[in-house]
């Protein structure tokens, strides 16, 4: 019986990859040193693979931005907007290039916006989209996986394992960027550079592949699912000698089980940690010969594996297939894992003896399957563990269970429908048309970064950091006034991140030194742990937000972040159902937004950054969820009185299949991410006809680049055109705290601009 692994985490144990990345940016070091930080990277996380008695460990599973963006750049699918850098970067045109089409390049005279950005199905993971025409032409571009696959063979031999985006879901993952024909229809023309690729690399001495296909647990259409019948057909008629392994994940395969076990590979890959349940259908169906890798080990969080039940799921199998058919393995690629445990030196060590981080979790699959082998010790001790987690008093709290139980609908009601509330906002704020404002954060800098970091240390007293932090807000929001943005905020100075500095002041919650994952190119997020039930003890932001209304007669926006995106950007409890997590910290958030009312605020944003994120990938399963994820908005949003205006904010989605819950959610203002697809986010909402107001980002703050005033105002148009005026405000894409502070006013200054054009120009004659 085979042990492996779908991927590791590659930002490196200190976030070395993060550092060198933004120092290239920076010109501060060389290519080379960049690829020496790489190589020291990969080379360490598979040794530390190998240590752990894994048998096929993944190569080419390591990013320096996105392993989408890898795969774009390794079949050429390179949009034609950045044939002029090519030019300009001369030898280091590949890493340029790629860097480019992920932050976009305004730099030697050229001005050239980025791809566009989404969420890796259902996690905080953000992937860079492909983008096809009609006459997408496919070709070799770069030996990356070629090169690193020769460098892990020196280190790993015949276990070394090249990872590659499935072809079907890389085409399914992407967009379509003109009319007249479906990116799946690009697959006859794909997959022949696929089966070049993956027969290069059998020359070259790989014995497995493994291609990742997540989208066989989605709702296929019929030519989705020939997509998939045609590529691996082709794959498995001109490719011998090498053994392929389709990976799936995040999902059960449920109507595409038959298409799954039937490909003509050699091994399948299934998700039992979220889908326990699929393992019978799979059994029932799965044809002699086809290996099956059971995915028992989360992933996704970082709780310690249960092995009676990893047992009960892999001892099922192995009595219907033979150990020689079954592969332990974790759920899904462990990216989405903190890297080590054993950095945490400052954990309560009850929980900590609860916890498994990406290096544990190798360990565990070798558990696994040492206790197969007999180990009874290990199976012992494992038990003790999840029974102390089972009955700790730290985890339940009674006070909170019945406050969730006492929850009536009138608790997520507002008292007045919109137009009531709309129409006192009006006469309160007396804003113009075409509000402006941001979406919370201003850019931390290396100076409040260290500020933070010596208060940590003990190094300032809070009286030194608190009149720090002070003239820090004062400065922002006179610079915010000097602009002219209508809504101010406070800059969030204060603050590490937005999930983390909630977690702080709530119970149930908490937090790691080293706990970092990547959410995006070098952005990594260190989650907080919910191991308990959540309540609010005391006051979060009123003491901060008072301070910066107190200093300007313009609206201050008070900033929380939303229960859903709390939940969704921790690593939660899983020995209770998601729903009741999410309410517990709904109930928390809905005090403090009380308690910023009673104190003057007037308008308060709740950020629900990641609704869209947790819809489940199945559209049968979605209604229950949106349900509980509205309701606990709604919660958390209801508790103040009509003059009160509530906002919230959208990270990068789709909306169409949800709009109609978003609508449900009753913010008055929503703002979204809409720059990077060019408003064509807001298409939903047009056809909708969405009733609250709305505040389409104007411009990519995920990006270096600065956009000019027309470029701004021309988006502006285009939303004036699909929805009413009177309903638009002006801001950014997101909250601005990782940009630097001169591209920062720079594009600010223009989006203020492009606002003034837009009551100029654009109609808005049923403001009032």
């Amino acid at each position: 019986m085979l042990t492996q692994n779908l991927g590791y985490p590659r930002i490196g144990s200190q976030r070395q990859l993060k550092k060198a990345n933004e120092q290239y940016w920076a010109g501060k070091i060389t290519l080379e040193e960049l690829k020496d930080v790489a190589r020291q990277i990969k080379e360490e996380n598979w040794k530390t693979q190998l240590d752990a008695g894994i048998d096929l460990i993944p190569c080419n599973d390591f990013s320096y931005y996105d392993q989408v963006l890898d795969t774009s750049l390794l079949l050429g699918v390179i949009p034609e907007r950045y044939s002029p850098v090519l030019s300009q970067v001369k030898a280091n045109n590949e890493i340029d290039l790629y860097f480019a089409m992920a932050r976009g390049y305004q730099k030697d005279g050229l001005d050239i916006t980025a791809m566009e950005m989404t969420k890796w199905l259902d996690t905080n993971y953000h992937y860079i989209v492909p983008e096809f025409k009609a006459n997408q032409e496919f070709r070799l571009y770069t030996n990356n996986i070629f090169n690193e696959f020769e460098s892990a063979q020196k280190l790993l031999g015949s276990k070394a394992k090249p990872v590659l985006v499935g072809p079907v879901s890389y085409l399914l993952l992407g967009k379509e960027k003109e009319k007249g024909f479906e990116r799946a229809d690009l697959i006859k023309k794909l997959v022949p550079l696929y089966i070049e690729i993956i027969n290069r690399l059998k020359q070259q001495g790989a014995e497995w592949i493994q291609l990742d296909e997540p989208c066989l647990v989605l709702d296929l259409s019929k030519k989705e699912k020939e997509a998939f019948e045609y590529a691996y057909s082709e794959i498995a008629k001109q490719v011998s000698g090498i053994k392929i392994l389709v990976a799936t994940y995040f999902d059960a395969l449920l109507d595409n089980t038959e298409l799954a076990v039937n490909l003509p590979v050699n091994a399948l890959h299934v998700d039992l940690v979220r889908t326990p349940e699929q393992l019978d259908e799979v059994l029932a169906l799965i044809p002699t010969g086809l290996q099956l890798s059971v995915g028992v080990i989360d992933g996704r969080n970082v709780w310690k594996n249960d092995y009676e039940k990893s047992l009960n799921l892999i001892n099922k199998a192995l009595s219907k297939l033979g150990s020689n058919n079954v592969i332990i393995a974790p759920s899904c690629s462990l990216l989405h894992s903190p890297i080590d445990l054993a950095f945490e030196t400052a954990l309560d060590p009850e929980i900590m003896n609860w916890m498994a981080f990406a290096k544990q979790k190798l360990t565990e699959i070798s558990e696994l399957k040492q206790i197969i082998d007999g180990n009874a010790v290990l199976l012992s001790v494992n038990k003790k563990a999840i029974e102390s987690r089972r009955l700790s008093g730290k985890v339940h709290k009674q006070a909170v269970k019945d406050r969730v139980a006492a929850i009536t609908p009138g608790d997520a009601t507002r008292k007045s429908a919109f137009p009531v509330r709309q129409q006192l906002h009006h006469e309160r704020f007396k804003l113009p048309a075409f509000p402006t404002t941001t979406i919370g954060s201003f850019p931390q800098t290396d100076d409040i970064r260290q500020l933070r970091a010596k208060y940590k240390k003990g190094e300032l007293t809070t009286e030194q950091y608190d009149k720090a932090i002070e003239q820090a807000t004062i400065d922002t929001i006179r610079w915010q006034e000097e602009i002219g943005l209508d809504v101010l905020v406070h800059g969030e100075f204060e603050r590490n991140d937005m999930v983390e500095y909630f977690g702080e002041q709530l119970d149930g919650f908490l937090f790691t030194k080293n706990g970092w994952v990547q959410s995006y190119g070098s952005r990594c997020v260190k989650p907080p742990v919910i191991y308990g039930d959540v309540s609010r003890p005391a006051d979060m932001t009123v003491r901060w937000s008072t301070f910066a209304a107190a200093q300007t007669n313009r609206p201050m926006k008070g900033m929380l972040t939303g229960p859903v995106t709390i939940l969704q950007w921790s690593f939660v409890r899983d020995d209770q159902p998601r729903e009741q997590t999410t309410k517990q910290i709904a109930l928390g958030i809905r005090d403090e937004v009380v308690a910023l009312e009673k104190a003057g605020i007037g308008i308060i944003q709740i950020d629900e950054a990641a609704i869209r994120e947790g819809l489940p990938l199945r559209k049968a399963k979605r209604p229950q969820y949106l349900n509980w994820a509205v309701g606990s908005f709604r919660i958390a949003a209801s508790g103040v009185e009509d003059k009160t205006q509530i906002h919230t904010h959208m990270c990068y989605s789709e909306f169409n299949d949800i709009i109609e819950h978003i609508a449900a959610m009753d913010a008055d203002v929503i703002t979204i991410e809409t720059s990077r697809s060019q408003m064509e986010l807001l298409q939903a909402f047009a056809h909708f006809e969405y009733p609250n107001e709305i505040g389409p980002g104007v411009y990519d703050i995920h990006s270096p680049r600065v956009p000019g005033t027309e470029e701004m105002a021309a988006l502006l148009a285009k939303a004036a055109d699909l929805l009413p005026a009177r309903n638009l405000w002006v801001n950014p894409d997101c909250g601005l705290k990782t940009r630097k502070w001169p591209e920062t006013k720079a594009a600010l200054i223009n989006m203020v601009k492009a606002a003034q054009q837009a009551r100029e120009h654009i109609s808005t004659e049923s403001l009032a």
